[in-house]
């Protein structure tokens, strides 16, 4: 509506006509034409099942096995061929599994160079002490990245396909189920009082420490995720949209996977064209170490969370 003409001479303009035409919401023909919709042609029964009598007899002569010769053949020849691949397949197998190095030989895959150079260079390169991580999320970082942009895609495969609009719920309280989600359950909201907390420390701690003891920022973060849950069934939607709502969620999961995608291209580049990396490794051992592992490990454990709690209220109430 224009701020300088009323909505009933705004409806008279071209613009407003022809925007509405734009949007579909109103066709410039309708009124103009003579013409009559058609009635809606309706089958009668006795014609349907004679139809469907028809095709039954139609259906029986062509594919009459008892006596259809070439139907007998075609049965017989894919039963042969589907044994004939099979065997072939297993064959295949075999002889490729007779070429495979014996178990412990020095040529086997798994004692070539690159194992070697994880556990020798692994520190001196990434500045972890978990050997596991440094592999992970600096060696193999681009597939840590490709595995985060799954969690991000998934999660909003899953938005297209359940999100509800927030705004029709309101208008229809009567008709949603809504109302029926447990309420004031005094046991299970002491118990979450008392272990969400520590759920959220202990998600915390695994994911900074993530470079330095098993951990890191995938299991952190479902640690995290599950306190969340944990924390909405105990006290419901509406108390814990105070603090993590809708806006909340986009803002951390698309920060989380920028900020992660800007370091590893970083990263990328000066690897690739032997440059030294600008981010410290700090000292081995220490919480603020491992170059860009830590950040990392943050930024993917907010992606897992993050993608653990939209699931969860997605699938139950169809919004965050």
């Amino acid at each position: 509506m224009s701020h300088l003409r009323k909505q009933s001479e705004y409806e008279k303009t071209f613009a407003y006509r022809f925007f509405n035409w734009l949007g579909g919401e109103k066709d410039s023909f309708t009124g103009n034409m003579e013409m009559k919709p058609q009635k809606e042609y309706v089958e009668e029964e006795a014609t349907i099942e004679e139809r469907m009598k028809d095709r039954q007899q139609a259906m029986a002569q062509v594919y009459d096995r008892r006596h259809n010769k070439e139907l007998k053949f075609f049965n017989l020849l894919y039963k042969c061929m589907s044994i004939v691949f099979c065997i072939a397949i297993v064959f295949v197998l075999m002889y490729m599994v007779s070429y495979l190095p014996s178990v412990g030989a020095e040529e086997k895959p798994t004692n070539n160079i690159v194992s070697e150079t994880y556990i020798s260079d692994g520190l001196r390169d990434t500045g972890a002490v978990n050997i596991v991580t440094g592999m992970i999320l600096s060696y193999r970082a681009f597939d840590t990245f490709g595995e985060t942009n799954v969690l991000f895609i998934a999660t909003c495969c899953v938005m297209i396909m359940l999100m509800v609009d927030e705004d029709k719920i309101k208008e229809n309280k009567e008709s949603n189920d809504r109302g029926f989600e447990p309420k004031n359950d005094g046991i299970l909201q002491v118990v979450a009082t008392l272990i969400v907390p520590l759920v959220f420390l202990f998600g915390i701690y695994i994911i900074l420490n993530g470079h330095l003891s098993p951990g890191g920022g995938f299991s952190g973060g479902a640690m995290i995720g599950a306190g969340m849950i944990l924390y909405v069934a105990a006290f419901g939607f509406d108390k814990t949209e105070k603090f993590f709502n809708e806006k909340v969620y986009k803002c951390v999961k698309v920060t989380a996977l920028i900020c992660y995608g800007c370091i590893v291209t970083y990263y990328f580049l000066t690897g690739a064209n032997g440059l030294e990396s600008l981010i410290p490794l700090g000292e081995q051992g220490k919480i603020l170490s491992g170059g860009i592992t830590l950040p990392i490990n943050i930024f993917v454990g907010s992606e897992v969370a993050c993608t653990m709690y939209a699931f969860y209220a997605l699938f139950r109430r169809g919004g965050l």
